[in-house]
């Protein structure tokens, strides 16, 4: 306890921390997952101040390990790193420090400690302790992509009794078995903490412009440090002048710039006020900017561990953070070619794609999002109340009819044409396609006429998602029938549509907190101080951060309508049907009260 105060500045530990340093002073290996912002560094820097010697930390990005060592020297630490960025003479250098006993803790690339000679040279010097940071890398990066991770399961072997520390935020059961059988042979104490971020809003919609869904929820966090992750650097580019044009502070990140010139956005965002980054996964790993107020994915991620990781940047602070993901039929495409054209084991390719599988369930959830995707990682929860389908429910029907329908387009059009002539065949649209194939003489022709083709297209998105219909990779991204589609057209399985959920017109759009604060009447502002209270006195009655009642955005809404009756307060921005039947009538008591006294 007197390192975790005279050297960190902490009072206590927080969850899981003293479990994890326990088991390595003990000797034993050890698996932490832990939430992001938890303080899982100090699991194994507490240890290592412990033990003395040279404690070895293994980081996949060069940023990373630069930004803790700097962090550990500030508290006095003796650490050092040494890697491709740094001069050759200096690296040499800093391993004479190391092998005159200096540095207490070395961080090292898999790639550079992982060779015969390096080995060989850290075998000299007895290290006592080896921790693997962001450890969900060896399961989840390819062997092709980066094979000395996966070649981090023979320390065990070169270096036996030398305990081994394993951290990660984001490992589902799966990769948590996956992890400790690689590194430890499946021998290690294994310390779960939690993956839930309650501070994070959690919302999806449809991909329909993307730059200017991104621009709307870029210009609703105006002046906020914020990041935008995009699945290709030239989309990084695109983005990042987009919301310069748009008057926001921004720059792209990406692999294919310099070194020099990406410790430089990194350098900026750190530290100049409402930076927003656009930029690949290459940005985020390990950056520790607390007052990140939003994540925005203008791409589908790979998996769930990926998305929960990237919005785990947001919010670290412990203060409200958004997030927002977009993602159509195209990015679940290129998900799946990306998985096929991987080179590895057809093993882990049936994994990522189920992985894959996952996150659609996700996008097309039809309620609580943050329950589904705890319960992806193993972990029970109350509906949140803050997501966007707490916020605005959505109904699913049976549209089992209709799924027939679509399955039997596919089927009779011969199970390779993508969802853009299907919806054409459907809809009875002729084109030079449907002509020439011969399609629009087929009685699915104009079956489904009764509905428009965005419906059809979201029908389609859902159908892929639910599993009834699978995109065919090596046909081009046509669209075949699943196993679990035959049910359905057989008549033995039922489909549960939900409408899209991209904004629907007249819906309120997204407005800058302040900015309608300040344009409030004089007895507007009252009322909004006299909620803001009632708000914070319900907080304290049921326990919960005052956001958890009903965010700014919606107390300044509410107090610029003055809703008298429930229909109108259920008008109100962010008021659901759960916030409608729990608050309504004491806001609207209150409302009334101060109408009366005014």
């Amino acid at each position: 306890m007197r390192i975790l105060r005279d050297r960190f500045g902490f009072d206590a530990f927080r969850p899981g921390q003293g479990e994890a340093i326990a088991a390595l002073l003990a000797g034993r290996n050890m698996l932490a997952v832990m939430p992001t912002g938890s303080g899982k560094s100090l699991c194994y820097q507490v240890p290592a101040l412990l033990t003395g010697g040279l404690n070895i930390i293994v980081s996949p990005l060069v940023a990373l390990m630069q930004d803790q060592v700097a962090a550990l020297r500030l508290n006095g630490i003796a650490a050092a790193t040494i890697n491709s960025s740094i001069p050759r003479e200096e690296n040499i250098a800093t391993w004479g420090r190391v092998q005159a006993g200096e540095v207490t803790l070395l961080y090292m690339s898999p790639e550079r400690l992982m060779n015969e000679r390096m080995l060989a040279a850290v075998a000299k010097l007895s290290p006592r302790l080896f921790a693997i940071d962001e450890a969900h890398c060896i399961s989840q990066w390819g062997p092709a992509f980066r094979p000395e991770y996966a070649d981090l399961g023979q320390l065990r072997n070169i270096f036996p009794g030398v305990p081994i520390a394993a951290l990660t935020a984001t490992a589902d059961r799966i990769t948590r078995d996956d992890i400790a059988a690689r590194l430890f042979g499946g021998d290690a104490e294994v310390i779960v903490t939690g993956f839930d971020r309650p501070n994070l809003t959690l919302a999806v919609e449809m991909k329909k412009s993307w730059k200017k869904q991104m621009l709307d929820f870029a210009d609703a966090h105006r002046g906020e440090a914020g990041i935008v992750y995009c699945l290709s650097r030239k989309k990084t580019e695109e983005a990042a002048e987009l919301l310069r044009e748009a008057g926001h502070k921004a720059m792209a990140y990406h692999a294919g710039m310099d070194a020099n010139a990406r410790n430089g956005v990194q350098d900026r965002f750190m530290t100049e006020p409402g930076m927003v980054i656009a930029a690949t996964i290459a940005f985020g790993m390990g950056i520790d900017k607390p007052d990140i107020r939003y994540v925005f994915h203008a791409d589908l991620p790979g998996s769930p561990e990926a998305y929960y990781q990237e919005i785990g940047r947001a919010g670290r602070d412990g203060l409200p953070a958004e997030t927002m993901m977009l993602y159509g039929l195209d990015d679940i495409r290129m998900r799946r070619t990306f998985i096929e054209q991987e080179d590895s084991s057809d093993e882990r390719k049936r994994r990522e794609h189920k992985r894959l599988d996952a996150l659609l369930a996700y996008c097309e959830a039809p309620e609580c999002r943050r329950r589904m995707l705890l319960q992806y990682f193993g972990e029970e929860a109350e509906p949140c109340g803050r997501c966007d389908l707490c916020l605005n429910p959505v109904e699913t029907v049976d549209a089992s009819e209709d799924g027939q329908k679509a399955l039997s387009a596919v089927y009779r059009t011969g199970q390779r044409w993508g969802a853009a002539h299907i919806v054409n065949v459907l809809t009875g649209k002729q084109t030079d396609k449907t002509a020439s194939s011969g399609h629009d003489r087929l009685p699915t022709f104009g079956v489904g006429a009764d509905r428009t083709s965005q419906e059809w297209n979201a029908m389609i998105r859902q159908l892929v998602a639910s599993g009834f219909l699978a995109i065919d990779i090596q046909g081009f991204g046509g669209l075949r029938l699943a196993e679990k589609g035959m049910a359905l057209l057989k008549g033995e399985a039922e489909f549960r549509f939900r409408p899209d959920t991209v904004r629907k017109p007249g819906r309120q759009p997204r407005r800058k907190e302040r900015a309608e604060a300040e344009a409030l009447a004089p007895e507007a502002v009252e009322l909004l101080q006299e909620l803001k209270k009632l708000r914070l006195d319900l907080a304290h009655e049921r326990a919960v951060p005052a956001y958890v009642i009903f965010s700014d955005k919606t107390l300044i809404d509410m107090a610029a309508r003055r809703p008298a009756d429930r229909e109108a307060f259920s008008a109100v921005f962010g008021v659901g049907q759960a916030k409608l039947d729990a608050f309504a009538d004491i806001f609207l008591d209150a409302i009334a009260a101060f109408e009366a006294d005014g």
